[in-house]
Protein backbone atom coordinates (compact mmCIF):
# COMPACT_ATOMS: atom_id res chain seq x y z
CA UNK A 1 0.00 0.00 0.00
CA UNK A 2 1.11 3.63 -0.88
CA UNK A 3 1.41 6.44 1.63
CA UNK A 4 -0.33 9.48 1.34
CA UNK A 5 2.79 11.13 -0.26
CA UNK A 6 3.94 7.83 -2.41
CA UNK A 7 0.68 8.12 -3.62
CA UNK A 8 1.10 11.71 -4.68
CA UNK A 9 4.66 10.63 -6.17
CA UNK A 10 2.75 8.02 -7.93
CA UNK A 11 -0.23 9.94 -9.55
CA UNK A 12 2.82 12.74 -11.27
CA UNK A 13 4.67 9.64 -12.25
CA UNK A 14 2.19 8.73 -14.05
CA UNK A 15 1.03 11.91 -15.46
CA UNK A 16 4.76 11.98 -16.79
CA UNK A 17 5.02 8.86 -17.71
CA UNK A 18 2.21 8.87 -20.11
CA UNK A 19 2.59 12.66 -21.27
CA UNK A 20 6.24 11.40 -22.31
CA UNK A 21 4.86 7.92 -23.96
CA UNK A 22 2.16 8.47 -25.48
CA UNK A 23 2.74 10.88 -28.26
CA UNK A 24 3.56 8.61 -31.24
CA UNK A 25 3.26 5.82 -29.28
CA UNK A 26 1.21 2.23 -30.33
CA UNK A 27 0.74 1.33 -26.67
CA UNK A 28 -2.81 0.65 -25.60
CA UNK A 29 -3.93 1.58 -22.59
CA UNK A 30 -3.70 -0.85 -20.54
CA UNK A 31 0.01 -1.47 -21.45
CA UNK A 32 0.39 1.80 -20.21
CA UNK A 33 -1.11 0.66 -16.92
CA UNK A 34 1.11 -2.05 -16.82
CA UNK A 35 4.10 -0.35 -17.43
CA UNK A 36 3.23 2.24 -15.31
CA UNK A 37 3.52 -0.22 -12.57
CA UNK A 38 6.75 -1.38 -13.14
CA UNK A 39 7.62 2.01 -13.76
CA UNK A 40 6.44 2.78 -10.05
CA UNK A 41 8.59 -0.34 -8.45
CA UNK A 42 11.42 0.59 -10.00
CA UNK A 43 12.02 4.26 -9.88
CA UNK A 44 13.02 5.78 -6.51
CA UNK A 45 11.17 8.70 -5.14
CA UNK A 46 14.14 11.31 -5.93
CA UNK A 47 14.66 9.62 -9.19
CA UNK A 48 10.73 10.43 -9.99
CA UNK A 49 11.04 14.08 -8.77
CA UNK A 50 13.95 14.70 -10.94
CA UNK A 51 12.04 13.15 -13.81
CA UNK A 52 9.20 15.12 -12.92
CA UNK A 53 11.21 18.34 -13.22
CA UNK A 54 12.17 17.86 -16.60
CA UNK A 55 8.53 16.74 -17.99
CA UNK A 56 8.13 20.40 -19.44
CA UNK A 57 11.69 19.53 -21.55
CA UNK A 58 10.16 16.31 -22.42
CA UNK A 59 7.07 17.45 -23.83
CA UNK A 60 7.51 18.66 -27.53
CA UNK A 61 6.08 22.19 -28.45
CA UNK A 62 4.85 23.02 -31.81
CA UNK A 63 4.17 27.00 -32.59
CA UNK A 64 0.85 27.57 -33.79
CA UNK A 65 0.53 28.86 -37.70
CA UNK A 66 -0.80 32.25 -38.01
CA UNK A 67 -2.19 32.59 -41.35
CA UNK A 68 -5.36 34.35 -40.14
CA UNK A 69 -5.79 37.66 -41.15
CA UNK A 70 -6.93 40.34 -38.27
CA UNK A 71 -6.64 44.05 -37.10
CA UNK A 72 -8.38 44.81 -40.35
CA UNK A 73 -8.65 48.93 -41.06
CA UNK A 74 -9.18 51.13 -44.02
CA UNK A 75 -7.55 54.49 -45.26
CA UNK A 76 -8.42 56.91 -48.01
CA UNK A 77 -5.44 57.13 -50.42
CA UNK A 78 -6.36 60.55 -51.54
CA UNK A 79 -7.00 59.39 -55.13
CA UNK A 80 -11.13 59.66 -55.89
CA UNK A 81 -12.51 56.36 -56.07
CA UNK A 82 -10.05 54.20 -54.11
CA UNK A 83 -9.41 52.29 -50.90
CA UNK A 84 -6.67 50.81 -48.87
CA UNK A 85 -6.61 47.54 -46.65
CA UNK A 86 -4.76 46.80 -44.36
CA UNK A 87 -4.28 43.84 -42.35
CA UNK A 88 -1.63 41.50 -40.40
CA UNK A 89 -0.80 38.20 -40.11
CA UNK A 90 2.12 36.18 -37.79
CA UNK A 91 3.07 33.67 -41.05
CA UNK A 92 3.80 35.00 -44.79
CA UNK A 93 0.74 34.68 -46.71
CA UNK A 94 -0.79 36.20 -49.84
CA UNK A 95 -2.42 39.64 -49.69
CA UNK A 96 -5.71 39.83 -51.43
CA UNK A 97 -8.91 41.68 -51.14
CA UNK A 98 -12.09 40.37 -53.09
CA UNK A 99 -15.05 42.22 -52.95
CA UNK A 100 -18.08 43.37 -54.75
CA UNK A 101 -21.37 45.79 -54.85
CA UNK A 102 -23.60 45.32 -52.06
CA UNK A 103 -26.44 43.78 -52.86
CA UNK A 104 -24.36 42.27 -56.41
CA UNK A 105 -22.56 39.15 -56.73
CA UNK A 106 -20.59 38.48 -53.35
CA UNK A 107 -16.76 39.08 -53.99
CA UNK A 108 -16.89 39.59 -57.14
CA UNK A 109 -13.41 41.47 -57.99
CA UNK A 110 -10.29 39.94 -56.38
CA UNK A 111 -7.05 42.58 -55.87
CA UNK A 112 -3.72 41.53 -55.00
CA UNK A 113 -1.24 43.62 -53.56
CA UNK A 114 2.20 43.13 -51.46
CA UNK A 115 2.94 42.39 -47.88
CA UNK A 116 5.96 44.20 -45.77
CA UNK A 117 7.57 42.17 -42.79
CA UNK A 118 7.74 44.01 -40.00
CA UNK A 119 10.25 43.17 -37.09
CA UNK A 120 9.18 45.02 -33.48
CA UNK A 121 12.33 45.81 -31.85
CA UNK A 122 11.45 44.75 -28.62
CA UNK A 123 13.52 41.92 -26.83
CA UNK A 124 11.64 38.99 -28.56
CA UNK A 125 11.59 40.85 -31.68
CA UNK A 126 8.16 39.77 -32.80
CA UNK A 127 7.47 39.47 -36.86
CA UNK A 128 4.49 40.05 -38.69
CA UNK A 129 3.44 41.21 -42.18
CA UNK A 130 1.35 43.94 -42.70
CA UNK A 131 -0.62 43.64 -45.85
CA UNK A 132 -1.65 46.16 -48.22
CA UNK A 133 -4.15 45.83 -51.06
CA UNK A 134 -5.31 49.10 -52.86
CA UNK A 135 -8.54 49.10 -54.60
CA UNK A 136 -9.44 51.22 -57.53
CA UNK A 137 -12.19 52.78 -59.83
CA UNK A 138 -14.88 52.65 -56.75
CA UNK A 139 -18.51 54.07 -57.86
CA UNK A 140 -18.89 57.31 -55.49
CA UNK A 141 -20.86 56.94 -52.29
CA UNK A 142 -21.70 53.21 -53.48
CA UNK A 143 -20.70 50.59 -50.58
CA UNK A 144 -18.98 47.77 -51.35
CA UNK A 145 -18.81 44.50 -49.59
CA UNK A 146 -15.43 42.27 -48.53
CA UNK A 147 -13.07 40.70 -46.86
CA UNK A 148 -9.35 39.68 -47.10
CA UNK A 149 -6.86 37.13 -47.12
CA UNK A 150 -5.98 34.51 -48.98
CA UNK A 151 -6.79 30.49 -49.48
CA UNK A 152 -4.88 30.23 -46.12
CA UNK A 153 -7.34 32.25 -44.22
CA UNK A 154 -9.63 35.04 -44.76
CA UNK A 155 -10.95 37.46 -42.50
CA UNK A 156 -14.55 37.93 -41.43
CA UNK A 157 -16.51 39.92 -43.82
CA UNK A 158 -17.11 43.61 -43.90
CA UNK A 159 -18.63 46.48 -45.75
CA UNK A 160 -17.36 50.37 -46.32
CA UNK A 161 -19.13 53.00 -48.77
CA UNK A 162 -16.37 54.37 -50.89
CA UNK A 163 -15.82 58.45 -50.81
CA UNK A 164 -17.93 60.90 -52.56
CA UNK A 165 -15.22 62.52 -54.48
CA UNK A 166 -18.00 65.77 -55.19
CA UNK A 167 -16.85 68.79 -53.67
CA UNK A 168 -19.87 69.74 -53.08
CA UNK A 169 -20.35 66.32 -50.29
CA UNK A 170 -20.78 67.31 -46.50
CA UNK A 171 -18.38 64.50 -44.61
CA UNK A 172 -19.20 63.61 -41.18
CA UNK A 173 -15.90 62.89 -38.86
CA UNK A 174 -15.22 61.68 -35.38
CA UNK A 175 -12.11 62.64 -33.93
CA UNK A 176 -10.11 62.43 -31.34
CA UNK A 177 -6.93 61.46 -29.92
CA UNK A 178 -5.07 59.41 -26.96
CA UNK A 179 -7.02 56.07 -26.70
CA UNK A 180 -5.57 53.23 -25.44
CA UNK A 181 -5.69 49.77 -25.19
CA UNK A 182 -6.84 50.18 -21.21
CA UNK A 183 -9.53 52.42 -20.18
CA UNK A 184 -10.96 53.05 -23.64
CA UNK A 185 -13.98 54.43 -22.46
CA UNK A 186 -15.34 55.97 -25.16
CA UNK A 187 -14.39 52.63 -27.80
CA UNK A 188 -18.18 51.42 -27.75
CA UNK A 189 -19.82 54.03 -28.64
CA UNK A 190 -17.70 54.93 -31.58
CA UNK A 191 -18.08 51.57 -32.33
CA UNK A 192 -21.92 51.30 -32.52
CA UNK A 193 -21.97 54.63 -34.26
CA UNK A 194 -19.63 53.80 -36.93
CA UNK A 195 -21.63 50.75 -37.00
CA UNK A 196 -24.94 52.82 -37.49
CA UNK A 197 -23.27 54.67 -40.33
CA UNK A 198 -23.17 58.03 -38.49
CA UNK A 199 -19.45 58.71 -39.64
CA UNK A 200 -17.59 58.54 -43.14
CA UNK A 201 -14.40 59.35 -42.23
CA UNK A 202 -12.04 58.80 -38.13
CA UNK A 203 -9.58 60.88 -37.40
CA UNK A 204 -7.21 59.68 -34.82
CA UNK A 205 -5.02 62.61 -33.59
CA UNK A 206 -2.14 60.60 -32.32
CA UNK A 207 -1.55 58.47 -29.02
CA UNK A 208 -2.68 54.66 -29.80
CA UNK A 209 -3.11 52.08 -27.48
CA UNK A 210 -0.79 53.22 -24.52
CA UNK A 211 1.87 51.79 -26.32
CA UNK A 212 1.61 50.25 -29.73
CA UNK A 213 5.36 48.77 -28.27
CA UNK A 214 4.94 47.53 -25.07
CA UNK A 215 5.02 43.56 -24.38
CA UNK A 216 7.07 43.11 -27.37
CA UNK A 217 4.10 44.99 -29.49
CA UNK A 218 1.51 42.21 -28.45
CA UNK A 219 -0.43 45.85 -26.54
CA UNK A 220 -0.76 47.17 -30.39
CA UNK A 221 -2.00 44.31 -31.66
CA UNK A 222 -4.68 43.84 -29.63
CA UNK A 223 -5.31 47.63 -29.96
CA UNK A 224 -5.47 47.05 -33.81
CA UNK A 225 -7.95 44.54 -32.94
CA UNK A 226 -9.97 46.70 -30.62
CA UNK A 227 -10.54 49.10 -33.14
CA UNK A 228 -11.29 46.86 -36.59
CA UNK A 229 -14.86 46.99 -35.66
CA UNK A 230 -14.54 50.81 -36.88
CA UNK A 231 -11.48 50.72 -38.61
CA UNK A 232 -12.72 48.06 -41.59
CA UNK A 233 -15.47 49.45 -41.75
CA UNK A 234 -14.31 53.76 -42.19
CA UNK A 235 -10.97 55.29 -43.06
CA UNK A 236 -8.97 55.48 -40.12
CA UNK A 237 -6.74 58.32 -40.78
CA UNK A 238 -4.16 59.79 -37.99
CA UNK A 239 -1.06 61.22 -37.26
CA UNK A 240 1.73 60.18 -34.81
CA UNK A 241 1.40 61.73 -31.48
CA UNK A 242 4.67 61.20 -28.16
CA UNK A 243 3.25 57.90 -27.14
CA UNK A 244 4.09 56.09 -30.68
CA UNK A 245 8.18 57.42 -30.34
CA UNK A 246 9.52 54.75 -28.98
CA UNK A 247 12.33 52.95 -31.33
CA UNK A 248 11.59 55.93 -33.89
CA UNK A 249 7.84 55.17 -33.89
CA UNK A 250 8.45 51.64 -35.71
CA UNK A 251 5.20 50.35 -35.02
CA UNK A 252 3.40 53.50 -35.84
CA UNK A 253 5.36 53.35 -39.23
CA UNK A 254 4.29 50.13 -40.25
CA UNK A 255 0.83 49.91 -39.03
CA UNK A 256 -0.82 52.48 -40.85
CA UNK A 257 -1.16 53.22 -44.73
CA UNK A 258 -1.70 56.91 -45.01
CA UNK A 259 -1.46 58.63 -48.62
CA UNK A 260 1.81 59.76 -49.62
CA UNK A 261 5.57 58.60 -49.19
CA UNK A 262 6.74 59.50 -45.91
CA UNK A 263 5.60 56.57 -43.73
CA UNK A 264 2.22 58.22 -42.58
CA UNK A 265 3.80 60.90 -41.13
CA UNK A 266 2.95 63.74 -43.21
CA UNK A 267 0.16 64.00 -45.92
CA UNK A 268 -2.49 65.81 -46.96
CA UNK A 269 -6.41 64.55 -48.44
CA UNK A 270 -9.05 66.31 -50.22
CA UNK A 271 -13.10 65.60 -48.96
CA UNK A 272 -15.74 67.58 -49.59
CA UNK A 273 -15.10 71.66 -49.47
CA UNK A 274 -12.38 70.96 -47.58
CA UNK A 275 -8.19 70.22 -47.72
CA UNK A 276 -7.25 68.54 -44.61
CA UNK A 277 -3.68 68.50 -43.67
CA UNK A 278 -1.94 66.04 -40.67
CA UNK A 279 1.70 66.37 -39.76
CA UNK A 280 3.66 65.60 -36.82
CA UNK A 281 4.28 67.60 -33.73
CA UNK A 282 6.69 65.10 -32.47
CA UNK A 283 9.73 66.58 -34.81
CA UNK A 284 9.63 68.77 -32.63
CA UNK A 285 10.78 66.95 -29.69
CA UNK A 286 12.45 64.08 -30.66
CA UNK A 287 15.27 65.43 -32.42
CA UNK A 288 17.40 62.67 -31.76
CA UNK A 289 15.62 60.88 -34.52
CA UNK A 290 16.70 63.83 -37.03
CA UNK A 291 16.53 67.29 -36.98
CA UNK A 292 16.15 67.15 -41.09
CA UNK A 293 12.84 65.81 -40.37
CA UNK A 294 11.76 68.73 -39.02
CA UNK A 295 12.76 70.97 -41.54
CA UNK A 296 11.63 68.92 -44.30
CA UNK A 297 8.39 68.59 -43.28
CA UNK A 298 8.05 72.75 -42.63
CA UNK A 299 9.03 72.42 -46.46
CA UNK A 300 6.24 70.24 -47.08
CA UNK A 301 3.58 72.53 -45.49
CA UNK A 302 5.15 75.25 -46.77
CA UNK A 303 4.22 73.89 -50.62
CA UNK A 304 1.22 72.18 -49.80
CA UNK A 305 -0.13 74.80 -48.51
CA UNK A 306 0.93 77.27 -51.30
CA UNK A 307 -0.71 74.61 -53.45
CA UNK A 308 -3.73 74.76 -51.76
CA UNK A 309 -4.28 78.33 -51.78
CA UNK A 310 -3.77 78.75 -55.69
CA UNK A 311 -7.01 80.51 -56.33
CA UNK A 312 -8.29 77.36 -58.38
CA UNK A 313 -8.06 75.30 -55.80
CA UNK A 314 -9.30 77.12 -52.21
CA UNK A 315 -12.26 78.21 -54.71
CA UNK A 316 -13.26 74.30 -54.68
CA UNK A 317 -12.18 73.67 -51.33
CA UNK A 318 -11.93 76.60 -49.01
CA UNK A 319 -11.60 74.88 -45.94
CA UNK A 320 -7.73 74.14 -44.73
CA UNK A 321 -7.71 71.75 -41.42
CA UNK A 322 -4.58 70.62 -39.95
CA UNK A 323 -4.39 68.07 -37.30
CA UNK A 324 -1.66 67.53 -35.37
CA UNK A 325 -1.25 65.93 -31.63
CA UNK A 326 0.49 68.49 -29.60
CA UNK A 327 -1.46 71.58 -29.50
CA UNK A 328 -0.28 75.37 -29.91
CA UNK A 329 -2.47 76.75 -26.62
CA UNK A 330 -3.92 74.62 -24.15
CA UNK A 331 -4.66 75.36 -20.35
CA UNK A 332 -4.19 71.95 -18.23
CA UNK A 333 -1.99 71.78 -15.19
CA UNK A 334 -0.21 68.47 -16.25
CA UNK A 335 3.41 70.91 -16.57
CA UNK A 336 3.34 70.27 -20.07
CA UNK A 337 4.30 72.52 -23.61
CA UNK A 338 1.51 74.20 -24.05
CA UNK A 339 1.61 75.60 -19.51
CA UNK A 340 5.16 75.81 -18.74
CA UNK A 341 6.97 77.38 -21.91
CA UNK A 342 5.66 78.66 -25.08
CA UNK A 343 4.70 75.51 -27.47
CA UNK A 344 7.66 74.87 -30.06
CA UNK A 345 4.96 73.60 -32.31
CA UNK A 346 4.15 77.06 -32.34
CA UNK A 347 6.99 79.26 -32.30
CA UNK A 348 9.77 76.80 -32.82
CA UNK A 349 13.13 76.37 -31.14
CA UNK A 350 15.89 78.37 -30.99
CA UNK A 351 18.75 75.78 -29.55
CA UNK A 352 18.75 73.91 -32.61
CA UNK A 353 21.08 74.87 -35.52
CA UNK A 354 19.67 76.55 -37.80
CA UNK A 355 16.48 77.41 -35.84
CA UNK A 356 13.60 75.36 -35.96
CA UNK A 357 10.83 77.53 -37.40
CA UNK A 358 7.24 77.20 -35.23
CA UNK A 359 3.84 76.59 -37.24
CA UNK A 360 1.30 79.60 -36.21
CA UNK A 361 2.82 82.35 -38.62
CA UNK A 362 2.69 79.65 -41.60
CA UNK A 363 -0.18 78.66 -40.70
CA UNK A 364 -1.89 82.00 -40.52
CA UNK A 365 0.01 83.50 -43.31
CA UNK A 366 -2.03 80.69 -45.63
CA UNK A 367 -5.81 80.77 -44.09
CA UNK A 368 -5.69 77.78 -42.17
CA UNK A 369 -9.24 77.69 -40.93
CA UNK A 370 -9.64 75.24 -38.27
CA UNK A 371 -6.66 73.32 -36.31
CA UNK A 372 -7.52 70.05 -34.78
CA UNK A 373 -5.35 68.83 -31.69
CA UNK A 374 -5.41 66.25 -28.59
CA UNK A 375 -1.98 65.42 -26.61
CA UNK A 376 -4.44 67.15 -23.46
CA UNK A 377 -6.73 64.48 -22.06
CA UNK A 378 -9.54 67.01 -21.94
CA UNK A 379 -11.54 68.83 -24.55
CA UNK A 380 -10.88 72.47 -24.95
CA UNK A 381 -12.61 75.26 -26.93
CA UNK A 382 -10.65 77.97 -27.94
CA UNK A 383 -11.55 81.48 -29.46
CA UNK A 384 -10.00 82.26 -32.11
CA UNK A 385 -6.25 83.33 -31.79
CA UNK A 386 -3.14 84.12 -33.14
CA UNK A 387 -0.03 85.38 -31.15
CA UNK A 388 -1.82 84.20 -27.75
CA UNK A 389 -4.49 86.95 -28.46
CA UNK A 390 -8.43 86.71 -29.23
CA UNK A 391 -9.82 87.77 -32.60
CA UNK A 392 -12.95 86.71 -32.33
CA UNK A 393 -15.71 87.79 -35.48
CA UNK A 394 -17.99 89.58 -33.42
CA UNK A 395 -18.46 89.47 -29.42
CA UNK A 396 -22.14 88.71 -30.31
CA UNK A 397 -20.96 86.07 -32.94
CA UNK A 398 -17.11 85.17 -32.00
CA UNK A 399 -16.95 81.95 -35.12
CA UNK A 400 -18.67 83.84 -37.70
CA UNK A 401 -15.86 85.14 -39.72
CA UNK A 402 -13.84 85.16 -37.06
CA UNK A 403 -10.21 86.71 -37.72
CA UNK A 404 -8.04 83.64 -36.73
CA UNK A 405 -7.92 80.04 -36.82
CA UNK A 406 -9.96 78.34 -34.55
CA UNK A 407 -8.68 75.04 -32.10
CA UNK A 408 -10.06 72.74 -30.91
CA UNK A 409 -8.46 69.99 -28.82
CA UNK A 410 -10.11 66.50 -28.25
CA UNK A 411 -7.80 64.43 -26.25
CA UNK A 412 -10.28 62.82 -23.73
CA UNK A 413 -11.05 59.45 -25.51
CA UNK A 414 -9.85 56.97 -22.95
CA UNK A 415 -6.65 55.76 -21.65
CA UNK A 416 -4.69 54.41 -19.07
CA UNK A 417 -3.67 57.75 -17.77
CA UNK A 418 -7.06 58.90 -16.76
CA UNK A 419 -8.59 62.18 -17.86
CA UNK A 420 -6.08 65.50 -17.16
CA UNK A 421 -6.78 68.72 -14.89
CA UNK A 422 -6.94 72.34 -15.24
CA UNK A 423 -5.56 74.79 -14.64
CA UNK A 424 -7.59 77.32 -12.28
CA UNK A 425 -6.75 80.65 -14.25
CA UNK A 426 -7.02 80.24 -18.27
CA UNK A 427 -6.18 82.88 -20.79
CA UNK A 428 -8.61 84.76 -22.52
CA UNK A 429 -8.51 82.41 -25.80
CA UNK A 430 -10.43 79.84 -23.37
CA UNK A 431 -13.72 79.29 -24.23
CA UNK A 432 -15.08 76.29 -22.96
CA UNK A 433 -13.09 73.02 -20.86
CA UNK A 434 -14.51 69.68 -20.27
CA UNK A 435 -12.74 66.96 -18.45
CA UNK A 436 -15.26 64.32 -19.25
CA UNK A 437 -14.30 61.28 -21.11
CA UNK A 438 -15.37 62.01 -24.86
CA UNK A 439 -15.25 62.83 -28.20
CA UNK A 440 -15.63 65.30 -31.09
CA UNK A 441 -18.15 64.88 -34.16
CA UNK A 442 -17.81 67.58 -37.40
CA UNK A 443 -19.17 67.94 -40.43
CA UNK A 444 -18.20 70.40 -43.38
CA UNK A 445 -21.56 71.19 -44.66
CA UNK A 446 -20.44 72.74 -47.65
CA UNK A 447 -17.73 75.93 -48.57
CA UNK A 448 -19.04 78.57 -45.92
CA UNK A 449 -19.78 76.22 -42.95
CA UNK A 450 -18.43 73.56 -40.15
CA UNK A 451 -20.35 72.22 -37.67
CA UNK A 452 -18.05 70.61 -34.50
CA UNK A 453 -19.65 69.11 -31.18
CA UNK A 454 -18.74 67.24 -28.52
CA UNK A 455 -19.84 64.11 -27.03
CA UNK A 456 -19.63 63.19 -23.47
CA UNK A 457 -19.13 59.60 -22.94
CA UNK A 458 -19.43 60.17 -18.72
CA UNK A 459 -23.05 61.60 -19.93
CA UNK A 460 -24.02 58.92 -21.82
CA UNK A 461 -23.37 60.20 -25.49
CA UNK A 462 -24.85 63.73 -24.43
CA UNK A 463 -23.69 66.67 -26.29
CA UNK A 464 -22.34 69.13 -23.83
CA UNK A 465 -20.70 71.91 -26.57
CA UNK A 466 -21.40 72.75 -30.00
CA UNK A 467 -20.45 75.32 -32.56
CA UNK A 468 -20.98 76.62 -35.80
CA UNK A 469 -17.41 78.15 -37.73
CA UNK A 470 -19.04 80.25 -41.05
CA UNK A 471 -16.42 81.82 -43.25
CA UNK A 472 -17.88 83.68 -46.02
CA UNK A 473 -14.18 83.89 -47.09
CA UNK A 474 -11.11 82.24 -46.46
CA UNK A 475 -7.45 82.91 -46.74
CA UNK A 476 -5.28 85.57 -45.17
CA UNK A 477 -7.56 88.36 -46.74
CA UNK A 478 -10.15 86.69 -44.40
CA UNK A 479 -8.28 87.82 -41.25
CA UNK A 480 -8.94 91.80 -42.43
Amino acid sequence: MLTSHQGQIHSLCVCVYVCVTLPGSTYKSDHVITETKQFHKMMPVHAACALLSLAPLLVLSVPPIWTQPEQVHLSYPGVPGSMVVTWTTFNKTESNVEYGLLGGRLFEVTVGGNDTLFVDSGEEKRKMFIHRVTLTGLKPAATYVYHCGSDEGWSDVFSFTALNDSASFSPRFALYGDLGNENPQSLARLQKETQLGMYDVILHIGDFAYDMHEDNARIGDEFMRQIQSIAAYVPYMTCPGNHEAPYNFSNYRNRFSMPGQTESLWYSWNLGSAHIISFSTEVYFYLEFGLELLFKQYEWLKKDLEEANKPENRAVRPWIITMGHRPMYCSDDDQDDCTTFDSYVRLGRNDTKPPAPGLEDLFYIYGVDLELWAHEHTYERLWPVYGDKVFNGSKEQPYVNPKAPVHIITGSAGCREKTDRFNLNPKEWSALRSTDYGYTRMQVVNTTHVYLEQVSDDQYGKVIDSIWVVKEKHGFSAWF
